[in-house]
């Protein structure tokens, strides 16, 4: 039992950093702390651009909201009944008899 416990107190203490073959263990330990950091900034980036994402999609949802909106009233503007309205206090009014076609015809002499 005391073996195991020496061996956990060396491992609390630190002692396989500073043994003689602790530059396999710095390697290993660096390379660990690069990943871990790497993995660290990928996460934070992937957060980041969610939140992006999510306020793009707000953005976009209320751009076509007001898109339809607009072509809702472009809509009401172009029916006959509302031209009518607002043409007939300029004194105009729709014409008693229909339009005639007129016909040209072109010589090319």
């Amino acid at each position: 039992m005391s073996n195991v416990r020496k061996s956990i107190y060396d491992l609390l203490r630190g002692s396989f950093l500073t043994d003689e073959s602790s530059f396999k263990n710095w390697r290993i330990l660096i390379f660990v702390v690069v990943l871990l950091l790497i993995m660290i900034y990928s996460s934070h980036s992937a957060d980041a651009k969610v939140v992006q994402i999510a306020a793009l999609n707000k953005k976009k949802r209320e751009l076509r909201a007001e898109d339809v909106d607009t072509s809702t009233q472009l809509m009401r503007m172009k029916l006959e009944s509302s031209i009518r309205d607002k043409v007939k206090s300029k004194g105009l009014c729709p014409a008693k008899k229909p339009p005639q076609k007129i016909k040209v015809t072109y010589n090319k002499e």
